[in-house]
């Protein structure tokens, strides 16, 4: 298997390293994040009973639920090519970019909550409940893409059985 690599700011970084995460960098990657929110707006927007400042809402929370279930919580790689423990017990946050922080992709990644909530935000009229939904949701994916929690497992939650002592 070869590794594909890109170059930024003298920067280089693999895209193939770990077939789990190469997906991620790829060109229709940044597009397909953004059709999952429309069609998340859609769907909730076709929905009788529910007011478009709620579509909204449900539109950022279930978004952040999502990307924080499928980014921070599954652990481990669905593929047996190898790959033996090194990414075993990292979730797919982690194994990005080859564990590199403030990578295009993780910049992006980063930057899409801060503006759906900007958007669910001012599309509710800053309503104080669904502001402050909307600002919880957003603390919560926020604080598990930051650095300092790479392989942090707050109260043991998602813990691997190898990192008992």
């Amino acid at each position: 298997m070869t590794k594909e690599t890109y170059q930024l700011k003298g920067k280089c970084y693999g895209t193939d390293a770990n077939p789990n995460s190469g997906w991620i960098n790829h060109k229709g990657m940044w597009i397909t994040n953004i059709i999952i929110i429309v069609i998340l707006k859609t769907a909730f927007t076709i929905i009788p009973g529910i007011s478009p400042e709620i579509s909204w809402t449900l539109t950022n929370v279930v978004y952040n639920l999502g990307s924080l279930f499928f980014f921070h919580w599954v652990m481990g790689t669905p593929f047996e090519l190898n790959q033996g423990e090194e990414f075993g017990g990292l979730t797919l946050w982690e194994q990005m970019d080859d564990r590199s922080e403030f990578t295009p992709t993780k910049k992006y990644l980063t930057a899409v909550p801060v503006v759906l909530f900007l958007i669910s935000s001012f599309q509710t009229k800053y309503d104080l409940t669904q502001f402050i939904i909307n600002f919880a949701s957003l603390v919560i994916i926020l604080i598990a893409r930051l650095p300092f929690m790479h392989e942090v497992r707050i109260f043991g939650i998602n813990k691997r059985y190898s990192d008992e002592e």
